[in-house]
């Protein structure tokens, strides 16, 4: 294992709500991935969701409220819970997810990604 640069491997693609796979522990995903605008409704019913903001800021709307997200600071989605990411402007940030979460959930859309792309 090398070590990881994030600047480095954000340099590699430039595509949003498309995240590419920068390392794996056990069998959870490490994914980097530019968001801008907004993304769809959708949950994961079999996991847990993270979101660490690496640079810039994003929303991620609830039902029932909209958690603000700044760099350096990370928020965790419960399983099952419906939400919706977006960014006025581009964001950077890192997911944390098993192997094979399908980025839209259970809604299949243009902005479904390839999964276990890496970089």
């Amino acid at each position: 294992m090398e070590k990881i640069t994030f600047s480095e491997k954000f340099s590699k693609f430039s595509e949003h709500w498309s995240p590419k796979v920068i390392a794996e522990m056990n069998d959870y995903q490490f994914k980097l991935v530019k968001v801008q605008g907004e993304f769809v409704w959708h949950n994961h019913s079999h996991t847990d969701e993270v979101f660490i903001v690496i640079e810039g800021s994003m929303n991620i709307e609830f039902s029932d409220r909209t958690v603000e997200l700044n760099a350096g600071e990370m928020y965790v989605v419960p399983k099952g819970v419906e939400h919706k990411p977006s960014a006025e402007h581009e964001c950077k940030i890192m997911i944390v997810e098993p192997r094979d979460v399908v980025n839209t959930g259970g809604v299949e859309g243009e902005l479904t990604a390839d999964n276990d792309v890496w970089i």
